[in-house]
């Protein structure tokens, strides 16, 4: 039988670690990261941007990914049955918070974002479809992590990065943290991630039973937060507007 492509699989890399940065990269960042040389780092982007995987920007020489690439993730996603379950309650929710929503779910240990609705505003926003966000730092991870434990070790063992000194990184702390998302059947995230950011999230349960996905709304803690604690009104949003799609997806009604 014969053995992989090694080009296609360094690219593939390339376009993993580019797909998992909110920053550009370039092609000594890229080379140190992969370990690989940087004469071959260069050529194999300079394919990935002809062909419009990944783009180049002039001024800095760095790279991200390509409209291409972005436009083949969206395919896929317009297709994924949780998704186009959500789209409704989605918008639904944002409209009713004032808040951006995310919907996420786990894919290698992270947070894939399959749906994004902006905050209802005027304000300058990014879209965050096909990103990956860190599952033990975002209230999104926190609700898959809950029900999928397994995963925390796996992601312990690795080792968990510190985005910020809230950010939880001993595994017996997000365990126990684990646990109160189970219990009380929605996560918190309090500047784990970015100082400035807080985000509520609920799971969303198929007719199995099985949680496949979660749904949040984030943004800063002056609107989300009251007394340090999440506002009663929006966590009440974000959980009806997850169990709405749960019974879209055929869960028992709560």
């Amino acid at each position: 039988m014969p053995g992989n492509i090694q080009s296609i699989e360094r690219a593939a890399a390339i376009l993993r670690l580019l797909s998992g940065r909110n920053r550009r990269l370039g092609v000594v960042d890229i080379s140190g990261e992969l370990g690989l040389p940087k004469g071959t780092v260069h050529g194999l982007l300079r394919t990935l941007q002809h062909v419009g995987f990944v783009e180049q920007d002039p001024e800095t020489g760095k790279y991200r990914l390509g409209a291409a690439l972005l436009h083949m993730g969206s395919s896929y996603l317009d297709g994924n049955e949780l998704r186009t379950r959500a789209l409704n309650w989605s918008d639904s929710l944002a409209a009713r918070t004032q808040e951006a929503v995310r919907i996420g779910t786990l894919h290698d240990g992270q947070v894939l974002i399959v749906h994004h609705v902006f905050r209802p505003d005027d304000s300058y926003q990014t879209l965050d479809v096909g990103s990956l966000l860190p599952a033990h730092a975002t209230a999104l991870g926190k609700v898959l992590l809950a029900h999928h434990p397994y995963v925390a070790a796996e992601l312990a063992r690795k080792g968990m990065v510190s985005y910020t000194d809230q950010t939880i990184c001993d595994l017996e702390r997000l365990e126990r943290e684990l646990e109160h998302v189970r219990e009380r059947g929605w996560a918190a995230e309090y500047g784990e991630l970015s100082p400035s950011q807080v985000s509520l999230a609920a799971p969303i349960m198929d007719r199995r039973g099985l949680t496949v996905g979660a749904m949040a709304i984030f943004g800063p803690p002056e609107r989300l937060l009251a007394a340090r604690a999440p506002r009663g009104e929006l966590l009440t949003h974000v959980r009806e507007a997850a169990q709405s799609v749960s019974r879209e997806l055929g869960a028992i009604p709560w």
